[in-house]
């Protein structure tokens, strides 16, 4: 029997309302359920069983399914995300389409796109701290009423330049429509082979978005007066920092594999999001 995951956001009260009627669909299909609810405190729940799962339905929003993401990219577990959040940039279909959903599902009616991911390594007096893979971006920024942070930059071990400011973004090109978004960094096509250095409120008007090949190496080296600085992954894992500290940024040899039920533009999928559907 053929076995579909679900992962609900629990502190979403649409997502919950569609998981009673995501399993009675898939059952009627046939297709065998395995849930699980998302969050910290569900964050080290045995997960081995979804080898066996085709893929997974995520019930939220776009935060819900970067989270399952990083927990499922290892396993290769493809993703369908149903919108129960606000912009919805990473999900497939919205709750009115979930009968046409199961269906295709059911018929195999879909196709898989691979989005890249990217890996931060914090180095701490020459010890690797802690590793971390995302799918949209790593941010170094200070806290909310520290003093300025400064940021050298290099890229395969070749200086590119220091910034001071609230920070900096290391994205995907997925995450080019996130945190880099409102820093002012380009929108990238989602199939790009990049990386996308984009500064926060950098103290010089000079300091500008800097897109680079995936195969390249981002190291990045925090200098403060002050210890209220982070590193975060995707907004939602977040590690301090300490003055000194280098941060290596590659991409990940982990994948997140999108469902896709349709050819939907991505310009499509931008001017909806962004303008509400506006043409013009």
């Amino acid at each position: 029997m053929r076995t579909i995951a679900v992962f609900v956001n629990p502190d979403k009260p649409r997502a919950v309302e569609m998981k009673a009627r995501l399993e009675e669909l898939l059952c009627a299909a046939g297709l065998r359920t395995l849930c699980f609810e998302t969050g910290h405190r569900h964050a080290d729940a045995d997960l081995s069983a979804l080898r066996e799962a085709e893929l997974a339905f995520v019930l939220g929003g776009d935060g819900t399914l970067l989270g399952v993401a990083r927990q499922l990219a290892p396993l290769g577990v493809p993703l369908l995300g149903i919108n129960a959040g606000h912009l919805g940039f990473l999900s497939e279909a919205e709750p009115a389409n979930l009968e046409d959903t199961v269906r295709r599902v059911a018929a195999r009616d879909y196709a898989l796109e691979e989005r890249m991911m990217l890996e931060a390594s914090l180095t701490r007096r020459g010890r690797t701290e802690q590793t971390l893979i995302g799918l949209n971006d790593v941010g170094i920024a200070k806290g909310s009423f520290a003093r300025m942070v400064t940021v050298d930059v290099y890229v395969d071990d070749v200086f590119v330049d220091s910034y001071s400011g609230d920070g900096l973004i290391v994205s995907t090109p997925t995450g080019s429509t996130a945190y880099s978004l409102s820093c002012g960094g380009p929108i990238l096509m989602p199939q790009l082979k990049v990386m996308l250095i984009t500064p926060i409120c950098p103290h010089t008007l000079v300091a500008r978005p800097c897109v680079i090949d995936s195969r390249q190496q981002v190291r990045l080296v925090v200098h403060a007066t002050h210890r209220d600085v982070g590193m975060t992954m995707d907004g939602q894992v977040g590690v301090t920092l300490c003055p000194g500290d280098e941060v290596v940024v590659r991409e990940s040899q982990a994948r997140t594999v999108l469902v896709k039920l349709g050819k939907r533009e991505f310009f499509d999928v931008l001017r909806s999001k962004l303008h509400g559907g506006n043409n013009h």
